[in-house]
């Protein structure tokens, strides 16, 4: 029952994503409103579009509140989160091996360039000063 109730969900799901994506845009502030003409244009094909929308949005509404309660009720695998829920994760072992050795002394650091020289920049940042 469970997995027909799942297929009709997402069915109804597509459904849903079809009709908002074929409702003409109001614009709002992005500046890509709904301008000329579109599939469905006029007055009764927008309540039309709201009305399947509405209806849509109610049926996705029904199967995600009975989805749930069946997954609820099925009791299914225990969480790995409840304590002592029997199929929770391995206690952690701690390693046997000694800890590892200090890392050895820092490299030394780049030398320094010579007075007379300056490290060259790309083409662009030099004629970017000026």
């Amino acid at each position: 029952m469970s997995t027909v109730l799942l297929l009709i969900h997402i069915m109804v799901a597509l459904a849903l994503v079809g009709v908002v994506l074929l409702q003409r845009s109001e614009g709002g502030a992005l500046g890509i409103g709904g301008g000329g003409g579109g599939f469905m244009t006029g007055r009764s094909a927008g309540n039309a579009l709201t009305k399947t929308t509405a209806i849509l949005a109610a049926c996705f509404f029904a199967t995600s509140l009975v989805l749930s309660i069946l997954a609820g009720q099925h009791g299914g695998a225990p969480s790995i989160l409840s304590p002592g829920g029997g199929g929770g994760l391995a206690p952690l072992q701690m390693p046997s091996s000694p800890a590892p050795a200090a890392p050895g002394a820092p490299a030394a650091p780049p030398r320094p360039l010579p007075q007379g020289r300056r490290r060259r920049r790309c083409r662009w940042a030099s004629r970017a000063r000026g």
